[in-house]
């Protein structure tokens, strides 16, 4: 049976007093409130809303139910609304407060088209406020150093401690490589109050023609506020390993009545939940409760293998004759799921198919597994150009990559334009005349483990930036975390 906000499993609790550190008032926004069926309300703002607005609980709103003579008119008697008053189940409000999710993001160019695009509202009043009010914030934006920008990662959240760290064989990998949910929330209440900004990948640097017609990688641009500092995120095997299933991990990714990506988590044999039991549908909670966490909607890049399948479908071709699986059935929902992540903001990446370690292995199986990522991955998810390397590992050391390094020259002619190793350091990016290299940080047992016994024993914290691991790490967690012996 399925069951939805399962006591046991409901982890959502997030701290809604934090207050946006960029303090600019913004003259009006739209806030779309009823006041019975079929009832017409105004909403007067007794103070102005701040720039992306506070939460819903700070902000002072009057409610009033107003005679028609109290509404302003123009000299045909048509009804105006002035920049403090809003109709609230009005088009123009919801316009309105279409563009404030955009500005909350950082999309002050997208706010301001959205409403000069507008033909019934564009020379309203109250429209010309906003927009004007929008220009004078986008001029005070910083552009971000993009050679500064951090990256973390993580694999499968831990649900269920109890399952995941019971001492069998399995524990010990997910003590070392694993997050468990309760650290994820306090990772990105942390980083949320420290002023971080989830940007994708694309937003670093995006490709191009030059003038002479050939494909090269240029910097993007992205325009913050003073103090904000971007980011990326990224998570591996998003494959949810039948070895998995019943050791407190989310068992697949599917698409929830709202639209968005969500998952399954199997309890036992009778009992499966669906809600926020992994990274994907809890970050989006956070991203709905903070918007301003994400630049112009960007979410984390998600990373699969492809020897079992993907998103707990079991999609590989070794499936296509096992009569416990509709093979077919399979890749069609996994290709649905996919294409919801994609519609959603989120990046898809390959982590290879074998989840190899791509700069050791011999050619003809690097050759070998590049191809098949291509023929049972990319047929259900479309092209990718992000490889998130699995183990950690490149296909080089720290130099540039050249065109005598055939790795390169092979992964490059099958798309890729985005290589990512993992590195411990705070950032570590390298750009090439036709691609990006970038480092990342694992956030998991044995890197907090690490950061908490370091002082103890000489050595530099890695994580400060982010949190203080000692108030994020799970006392369910058993310790000491083991050293790692290698698997990413």
């Amino acid at each position: 049976m399925y069951e939805h906000n399962h006591p046991r499993y409901n982890h959502h609790h997030y701290n809604h007093q934090h207050r946006h550190p960029f303090r600019r008032a913004v003259t009006l926004i739209g806030c779309l409130i009823l006041i019975g069926a079929g009832s017409t309300g105004l909403v007067f703002f007794s103070k102005k809303f701040l720039m992306p607005a506070e939460d819903p609980q700070n902000v002072s709103i009057v409610i009033e139910q107003p005679q028609s003579e109290n509404l302003p008119s123009s000299e045909d008697g048509s009804s105006q609304l002035s920049p403090e008053v809003i109709l609230t189940d009005s088009p123009l409000g919801q316009l309105l407060a279409q563009a404030n999710l955009l500005a909350m993001q950082y999309d002050y160019d997208g706010a301001i088209a959205l409403l000069k695009g507008d033909s019934q509202y564009a020379d309203d009043q109250s429209v010309a406020a906003v927009i004007s009010e929008y220009e004078s914030i986008k001029s005070t934006l910083v552009e971000a150093k993009i050679s500064e920008i951090t990256h973390v990662f993580f694999h499968s959240l831990v649900m269920d401690t109890s399952k995941a760290f019971d001492g069998d064989h399995d524990s010990f990998g997910y003590n070392q490589v694993m997050t468990t949910v309760g650290e994820f929330e306090k990772i990105l209440q942390s980083m949320y109050d420290k002023g971080f900004v989830l940007v994708r990948l694309h937003d670093m640097a995006y490709e191009t023609a030059d003038e002479n017609g050939n494909m090269i990688m240029k910097p993007g641009s992205i325009l913050l506020p003073e103090g904000k500092i971007p980011f990326v995120m990224s998570q591996d095997d998003v494959c949810y390993y039948p070895y998995m299933a019943d050791d407190g991990f989310a068992t697949r990714m599917i698409i929830g009545e709202d639209g968005k990506p969500t998952c399954e988590m199997r309890i036992d044999k009778d009992t499966t939940l669906v809600g926020s039991y992994d990274l994907v549908p809890l970050l989006e909670d956070f991203i709905q409760k903070h918007p301003d966490f994400s630049y112009k909607g960007a979410r984390a890049v998600i990373a699969f293998t492809g020897y079992e399948g993907i998103l707990g479908y079991r999609t590989a071709e070794k499936y296509a004759d096992d009569p416990n699986y509709d093979y077919e059935q399979e890749r069609q929902e996994a290709a649905k799921v996919a294409q919801c992540l994609r519609d959603n903001g989120w990046e898809l990446a390959s982590h290879s198919w074998g989840h190899l370690n791509m700069g050791t292995i011999e050619w003809e199986r690097f050759a070998a597994d590049t191809d098949n990522w291509e023929a049972q991955v990319e047929t259900l998810i479309g092209p990718t150009d992000i490889i998130l390397f699995p183990f950690g590992a490149d296909i080089n050391d720290w130099h540039p990559y050249t065109l005598e390094n055939e790795r390169f020259v092979y992964l490059h002619k099958a798309g890729f334009r985005y290589f990512c190793n993992v590195d411990s350091n705070q950032h570590w990016i390298q750009f090439g005349e036709d691609h990006i290299r970038q480092g990342r940080r694992n956030l998991d047992g044995y890197r907090m483990w690490k950061d908490i016994t370091a002082e103890s024993e000489g050595r530099e914290r890695k994580l400060a930036d982010l949190f203080r691991a000692e108030e994020v790490f799970d006392p369910a967690r058993p310790t000491p975390v083991p050293e790692m012996d290698g698997g990413t």
